[in-house]
C-alpha cells in the first residue's frame, strides 16, 4: 500500500485546467506555475490545431468540443511525465496537443455510439450536426494528431498508432460484448484498458519519451497510467450510480438506463449474495426504463455488496499505480501523480 496524500473536496467535472493543477501541487508554487504556463501554451496550440481545418464550416465541427473546454487531464499528464527527463525539450508541448486531439476525436465517436446529446455542457457534435459529420470530424482530428506525431519521430508515431488501435479495439469489444463463455468481468477490464487506460498511459509515456527520460521511468509512468485509467473508469461507474448531475455532468444512473454493463452491474449480476436478489431481478429485466424500477435499483446499489466490490477493485488498481511510482525520483511531479490517485479515490466518497 502506498502513502496516501491529503486531498480535500473532490474535483468537479467542470474544474478548469488551472484549478486542477492547483489541487495537485498546492505546496509547490514554482512547479504549479510552470505547469499552468505549459498548459496555457498547449491550450493555445490545441485551439489552433482544432480550428485549422481548410474550410470554416468544417472548422466549426472540429473546433466545437475543443472550445467547450475541459480539465485537460491528458495534456497535464504529458507535462508531468516530461518532468522526469528534460521538460524544456522541443516536442513536449506538441505531445500534449497530440493526446488531447486524440481524446477529443474519441469523444466525437463515443457520442455517436452512445447517442449523447451533450458533452462538456454544450450540444454534442452528433446532436448538432449529425452522425456522419461527427464521425468524419473525429477522423479529421485523429489525422491531425497523426500529422503532429510524425513531426516528432518514429517513437511518437508508434505510440500514437498503438493507442489509436487500442481505443478502437476497446470500443469494438464493448459493441460486440463478451464472447460465448467469456467472463463478463474480464471482458469489462479489456474494454476499459482500451477505451480509458490506453490514452492516459500514452500521455505519460509520450511526455517522458519527448523529454528523454530514462527507459525505466518511461515504463513506470506508462504502468501508472494504465492502472490509473482503469481505476478512473471504475470511479465513473460508481459515480453514475451514486452522484447527482451537478457532480458528474450527466443524469444519475444514465448508464443503468442505457443498459451499459458497468462494473457494479456486472458484479451484481454474477453475485450470489441473497441480499442482492431483488437487484439481480431488476437487472435481468434489462435497462431500467421504468422510473420506479430505476429509482429502486439506484437505492439497492447504495448498499449492495457489488458496489463495495467495485470500490475494492478500484482501490486495488490505485495501489498498483502508487507502487509504479516508487521507481521514480522524489520530484514534485511524482507527488502530484500520487495526489491524483487520491483524487480518483475521493471522487466516489
Amino acid at each position: 500500500m502506498g502513502v496516501h496524500h491529503k486531498f480535500e473536496a473532490p474535483i468537479s467535472v467542470r474544474e478548469s485546467p488551472a484549478g486542477l493543477v492547483g489541487r495537485l501541487a498546492v505546496d509547490e508554487p514554482e512547479f504549479q506555475l510552470r505547469m499552468a504556463d505549459a498548459l496555457d501554451e498547449a491550450e493555445k496550440w490545441l485551439q489552433d490545431c482544432a480550428n485549422s481545418a481548410p474550410e470554416p464550416r468544417i472548422a466549426a465541427l472540429t473546433g466545437h468540443l475543443a472550445a467547450a473546454g475541459g480539465k485537460r487531464l491528458r495534456p497535464l499528464l504529458v507535462l508531468l511525465g516530461a518532468e522526469f527527463g528534460e521538460p524544456w525539450r522541443d516536442g513536449v508541448t506538441q505531445a500534449a496537443v497530440i493526446v488531447e486531439l486524440v481524446h477529443i476525436s474519441s469523444l466525437h465517436h463515443d457520442d455517436v455510439m452512445d447517442r449523447a446529446d451533450t458533452r462538456h455542457g454544450v450540444p454534442s457534435v452528433h446532436a448538432r450536426w449529425g452522425e456522419r459529420a461527427a464521425v468524419l470530424s473525429g477522423d479529421w482530428l485523429l489525422a491531425r494528431a497523426a500529422q503532429l506525431a510524425a513531426d516528432l519521430g518514429a517513437e511518437a508515431v508508434h505510440l500514437n498508432a498503438q493507442t489509436a488501435g487500442r481505443l478502437v479495439s476497446g470500443q469494438l469489444r464493448e459493441l460486440t460484448g463478451p464472447a460465448p463463455g467469456e467472463d463478463p468481468v474480464a471482458h469489462y477490464f479489456q474494454v476499459t484498458a482500451g477505451k480509458t487506460a490506453a490514452l492516459l498511459s500514452m500521455s505519460l509515456g509520450i511526455g517522458a519519451v519527448q523529454a528523454a527520460a530514462p527507459a525505466s521511468y518511461v515504463a513506470a509512468l506508462t504502468e501508472y497510467g494504465e492502472q490509473l485509467g482503469i481505476a478512473f473508469q471504475i470511479a465513473d461507474d460508481l459515480l453514475d450510480l451514486a452522484s447527482p448531475a451537478e457532480v458528474t455532468g450527466k443524469e444519475q444512473g444514465k448508464d443503468l438506463l442505457a443498459g451499459v454493463p458497468s462494473l457494479p452491474v456486472l458484479l451484481a449480476r454474477s453475485g450470489e449474495d441473497t441480499g442482492d436478489r431483488e437487484l439481480r431481478a431488476l437487472l435481468e429485466a434489462g435497462p431500467t426504463s421504468d422510473p420506479a424500477a430505476h429509482r429502486r435499483a439506484l437505492e439497492l446499489f447504495r448498499r449492495s455488496p457489488a458496489t463495495a466490490g467495485a470500490e475494492a477493485l478500484m482501490h486495488e488498481r490505485l495501489d498498483r499505480a502508487r507502487t509504479a511510482l516508487e521507481v521514480l525520483p522524489d520530484l514534485p511531479a511524482r507527488r502530484a501523480l500520487a495526489v491524483l490517485c487520491d483524487f480518483v479515490a475521493h471522487r466516489t466518497a
